[in-house]
């Protein structure tokens, strides 16, 4: 059997592209029951289901680019794991809450905020620390012969 490279960032990406399908569905949906074909009509339930697929696509790139870089930098790790299934937990959650489920709008979107921000500055010490535990070479001198 195959080695999986970046298994987190494939099952990560694999899953996202699930919940869009899933939000461009509700979204067709509400097109189809308020008879809107272009833009919103104004219709309050179509503009909060095209805002929620809109957040998904404005957060869900970046945070998909620092796991895959994450991974491919420092390895696959049960951290990241959790980070991942987290994240997709809170991109359903956040479309939930602009339906009116209580409290899961802010959940999501806090947690969302909360990852990217902790891999964004994850990524960004991660080759200072990758280069302040690398060995140095020491080079030996050895006099000519002769």
């Amino acid at each position: 059997m195959p080695t999986v490279t970046l298994p987190i960032t494939l099952v990560t990406a694999g899953a996202a592209a699930i919940i869009n399908f899933w939000l461009a569905l509700r979204v067709g949906r509400a097109r189809h029951s308020a008879s809107v074909s272009i833009g919103d009509g104004g219709n309050l339930k179509l503009i909060a289901r095209m805002r929620a697929h809109a957040n998904f696509a404005e957060y869900t790139p970046f945070v998909l680019i620092l796991i895959g870089l994450i991974e491919l930098t420092a390895g696959t790790s049960i951290w990241l794991w959790a980070v991942a299934a987290i994240f997709l937990l809170a991109r359903v959650a956040h479309p939930l809450g602009m339906d009116g489920l209580r409290y899961a709008r802010a959940i999501g979107i806090v947690l969302t905020l909360l990852i990217m921000l902790g891999l964004a500055i994850y990524a960004v010490i991660l080759p200072f620390e990758a280069s302040r535990t690398t060995t140095p070479i020491s080079v030996e001198a050895v006099p000519p012969r002769g």
